[in-house]
């Protein structure tokens, strides 16, 4: 069995990860062109001062309201323990080192966590696939950039329970994880298309109420206690307006008709709106019910794709569930070296934007766009691959061996309830 080796080679992810960002960690964090000129920014150290954890407690602080922890709460929580943790370094600066080193710590445990289940998500016929998940140079790039790791490890903690069919224990996770970050929320959605397809009703369902409950026991007392805090993170994602990384940047940029005077918004909702019908249809109209993870992979990237903002640490997010969808090196490859270049590209156009303004060392805008479009098009073609296997399922590598849904708990070998074409099986 590889879990062990796969653990190594996570740890060595986890490691290569950390000598990233020594050279900030070493004295340049607080000098924004070292920074970024060492390509190592991390918001983890920043935000121990910013966000006033040297001295107050996420969501009960007495600050103005943009002052707030601008995340949910499971990661409010965990920034919280590290920072008590922290406060016994003595003077402040030692604090935000240890915060940091801690933090870290706990990223790279979460990455190893993510590694194993991934591993015993794909099955026995593909769990070296996780090696993805370990060393892809994006992943130990972006790794300890922000806290996202959790929500990765919860995710796959949450696919490996609902394929072993621990509903129960799915939901919980699957609550936790969008109590985390919030893009675990689209797989809520995969999850009721195939059960639509299905009509396994009794398992989806226990899930979600197993789901909104974690969710709700983890919520509520900061909701009623620490109203405005709690807050902070739903306003912020609200009103926050077009950033680094996503198209809809480029379209603002250079003025675009429609495309870049439009809200936001309202343009990315309806574009994922769009694509998320595309899937729904796909699910219901292919020959062969579509993998588990092949819908969570287009559910999220079309929720990556459409968002105002696409920070270089959502890579995390997004490169299990592709190698789940997916596991053909060649696509994958491409992206990674889209994902890289981009990681380079947004510090080096920070260097040339306000508040640095230093365009000799940096790039300009049309430099800068190439990463961005970049990453959308390998995405874009990653998906279209997924959409001909779904389509046509002698393609699809994980079905190569005798295997329907290796993800899929109760929907793997289900027959068909419901489509919106007559089934040829």
């Amino acid at each position: 069995m590889p879990y062990l080796p796969l653990g190594l080679f996570a740890l060595l992810g986890a490691a290569l990860a950390y000598v990233v960002r020594l050279p900030c960690r070493t004295g340049g964090w607080n000098d924004q062109v070292s920074t970024y000129q060492n390509f190592c920014y991390t918001d983890i150290y920043p935000l121990y001062f910013a966000r006033h954890l040297s001295e107050k407690n996420p969501y009960f602080a007495n600050v103005p309201f943009e002052e707030h922890v601008e995340y949910p709460v499971v990661l409010g929580e965990v920034m919280q323990v590290i920072a008590w943790l922290a406060r016994t370094a003595g003077d402040v600066a030692a604090q935000g080192v240890l915060f940091y080193d801690v933090t870290v710590g706990l990223m790279g445990i979460c990455l190893v966590v993510g590694v194993l289940l991934m591993a015993a998500v794909a099955g026995p016929t593909r769990r070296w696939d996780a090696l993805w998940y370990a060393l892809a140079p994006a992943v130990i790039l972006a790794a300890y950039i922000n806290w996202d790791l959790v929500a990765g490890a919860l995710s796959m903690g949450m696919l490996l329970a609902w394929a072993r069919q621990k509903q129960v224990l799915a939901g919980i996770l699957l609550g936790l994880a969008i109590a985390t970050k919030f893009y675990p929320l689209m797989f809520v959605g995969a999850l009721f298309l195939l059960t639509l397809r299905s009509a396994r009703w009794r398992p989806f369902l226990v899930t979600m109420g197993a789901t909104a409950g974690a969710w709700l026991v983890v919520n509520v007392p900061f909701m009623v206690l620490a109203f405005d805090g709690w807050r902070r993170f739903y306003v912020f994602s609200q009103e926050r307006g077009v950033d680094w990384g996503s198209p809809w940047l480029f379209f603002s940029t250079y003025e675009w008709p429609v495309l870049g005077s439009a809200d936001p918004s309202v343009l990315g909702t309806l574009t994922l709106a769009v694509l998320c019908l595309g899937i729904a249809v796909l699910t219901l109209t292919a020959p062969q019910r579509p993998r588990l993870a092949q819908i969570c992979f287009l559910a999220l990237a079309a929720f990556m794709m459409t968002n105002k903002v696409w920070s270089p640490q959502f890579v995390l997010w997004l490169v299990p569930f592709a190698v789940l969808a997916r596991p053909n090196w060649k696509p994958l490859a491409l992206w990674q070296l889209a994902e890289v270049w981009y990681f380079f590209a947004i510090w080096l156009y920070l260097l040339s934007q306000g508040g640095v303004d230093r365009p000799d060392l940096g790039i300009g805008d049309g430099t800068y766009f190439t990463a961005v479009w970049g990453r959308v098009i390998t995405i874009a073609i990653m998906m279209a691959f997924v959409v001909r296997d779904i389509l046509r399922p002698q393609h699809d590598l994980v079905r190569q061996a005798d295997v329907d849904d290796q993800v899929g708990g109760v929907f793997d070998r289900a027959p068909d309830r419901f489509t919106l074409l007559p089934s040829p099986r």
